[in-house]
């Protein structure tokens, strides 16, 4: 059945995308976008039998869903039959059974309160010891009734796929977790907001705020294509929170993190936005496991005012190619971390900085050691950004080599940066499928 049966059927031709010509009207409406597979080599996803997702889902495994107890419905308790599940509208998280929008007071029991656990854990009065005690216990008791609802499993062999060019998950943590051939298109997710926070004394040597929700979560998952795509705090951003303790009160964890033994990913034509940490692949220096796996692809995305990780990486092998960074704010850190045994293989990427970020500013190194880099753009001109990154940081940090020991040989054309630049520009994002 044709998308635009299924949305008559439901009422929902109104969130439909309506192209501007007759001609492009009718191909639309023809195309059923659903049960596309990933193409044959366009990136590490497409390695051995490809991705392919729900395609094989047959009639009564396809669902168009408008809410979330509908999509829970639909993931079949990550269920490895194959399914395609059609986002309609908004979808909100943050909802009851019936649909009744919930809040953080909702969740909380136990007595739990932020005023009660701020003067319970004060630096100036705990200390530095892991906070315990009864509203440590609130807090993790009122943080698993909002899992029950936020956390959303994706099993194998499934297509998620928004309809039209506003089709919106917000409040959610997308986890794929232990499975595998998944596809996740084009969707704006937003706003996975943690109402409980944990503190945690000892991380950084000054104390930080722990959140729980990546907007997506790649977990010992293989065969994943997450394409067109608009990941995002937008509602809630983190840099309207206020301080607690003399840090930022996150909100948020990763846009998209990719970890545990994942492998055979490919993100393409995405937009990443308005965050702190947008990408993790690999989520530990003693992950020793993760070696040989962390195989990850990302062209044609759109990287604006993140603040770091886009990505940082440990163990993988990771194809980088065609991206535009699009630097805001004065927080920037840095957009490439390389990290523990990472092998970062950057083509033709273009970044627009302001006055006060230099080139040296965009690779940050924490025990990484090689950074192969070709055709950078920054602000318009080409520049060696391995050459200049070994200038300015060689009295703190240690050289990298440009040798990373691999060549990508699974990818499609690879532009030079300035073209890709305009493309992405133009193109990437969720409700932007040619």
């Amino acid at each position: 059945m044709r998308l635009r049966q299924l949305a008559v059927a439901a009422g929902l031709v109104g969130v439909l995308c309506v192209p501007a010509h007759a001609e492009d009207r009718a191909r639309a409406d023809d195309r059923d976008i659903s049960r596309d597979t990933l193409p044959a080599n366009d990136g590490w996803a497409s390695a051995g039998e490809g991705t392919t997702g729900g395609a094989a889902a047959d009639a009564d495994h396809v669902h168009t869903v408008t809410d979330r107890a509908e999509l829970v419905r639909a993931l079949d308790g990550a269920s490895d039959t194959p399914k395609i599940i059609r986002i309609a509208g908004t979808i909100d998280a943050n909802t009851d059974d019936d649909g009744d929008r919930l809040d953080c007071s909702d969740y909380a029991t136990g007595g739990y309160s932020l005023k009660k656990y701020l003067a319970a854990y004060d630096p100036r009065t705990w200390g530095t010891a892991k906070p315990s005690g009864p509203q440590e216990e609130a807090r993790q008791a009122s943080a698993a009734r909002q899992a029950e609802r936020v956390v959303l499993p994706v099993g194998s062999n499934t297509t998620i796929i928004g309809l039209g060019d506003s089709a919106v998950l917000k409040g959610a943590s997308l986890q794929v977790r232990n499975a595998d051939n998944v596809i996740i298109r084009n969707l704006d997710i937003r706003d996975a907001y943690d109402c409980f926070p944990v503190w945690q004394p000892n991380t950084g040597g000054l104390g930080d705020w722990k959140t729980a929700y990546d907007t997506i979560w790649l977990a010992g998952a293989t065969h994943v294509w997450v394409d067109h795509v608009t990941l995002s705090d937008k509602g809630h951003p983190d840099a309207k929170e206020p301080t607690h303790f003399a840090r930022n009160y996150l909100r948020h964890d990763g846009l998209l993190d990719i970890t545990n033994g994942s492998d055979l990913v490919t993100v393409s034509w995405s937009r990443f936005a308005g965050h702190d940490k947008a990408m993790l692949i690999g989520n530990g220096d003693t992950a020793t496991g993760d070696r040989g796996k962390l195989r990850v692809t990302l062209h044609h995305n759109q990287f604006e005012s993140v603040v770091q990780r886009a990505p940082r990486v440990r163990f993988g092998q990771v194809h980088l190619y065609n991206n535009r960074y699009e630097i805001t704010g004065d927080d920037y850190r840095y957009s490439l971390g390389v990290s523990t045994e990472s092998r970062i293989y950057a083509q033709n990427n273009a970044f627009h900085a302001p006055g006060h970020v230099e080139v040296a500013d965009l690779v940050k190194s924490w025990n990484g050691s090689a950074l192969h880099q070709s055709g950078t753009l920054f602000n318009g001109f080409p520049v060696d950004l391995l050459m200049i990154y070994n200038a300015y940081n060689s009295g703190s940090e240690r050289d990298l080599t440009g040798d990373v020991g691999w060549t990508p040989a699974l990818h499609g054309r690879i532009d030079i940066a300035a073209e890709a630049d305009r493309a992405v520009a133009r193109g990437a994002g969720a409700g932007r499928i040619p």
